[in-house]
């Protein structure tokens, strides 16, 4: 028994820029990722060693910011993939005979005769 039946005479859709951002994405993550790090290492470059509370502030500013650069990155890896896999092959569904189906010779039920 075959689980999936491809639908006959359905057109492939050709892929489109999902996949040149899910290419894109390693690199985005880690060169965003680094790119958000540097004010921590400037403000431990630049900060004088008594200046403790400014190195530890810039550092929750940048480790915030990196979180939500993770994010932005993974929600758009998922919609990028969402799209990838909605063009794929089209399948047939299994038939489900609906018990309270209409026919062509009978009038809807709700209808007043």
């Amino acid at each position: 028994m075959n689980l999936f039946n491809r639908l006959p005479g359905f057109p492939r859709t050709p892929a489109g820029k999902e996949r040149v951002v899910l290419r894109m994405l390693p690199r985005a993550f880690l060169i965003g990722t680094l790119l958000l790090a540097v004010p921590s290492l400037l403000a431990r470059l630049i900060a004088s060693p008594d200046d403790a509370l400014a190195v530890m502030t810039t550092d929750i500013y940048v480790i915030s910011l990196i979180i939500l650069h993770w994010t932005v990155v993974f929600t758009v890896g998922i919609a990028a993939f969402i799209i990838m896999m909605m063009k794929g092959p089209a399948y047939v569904a299994d038939a489900y005979p609906l018990d309270e189906a209409e026919t062509l010779d009978e009038p809807p039920k709700w209808k007043a005769k």
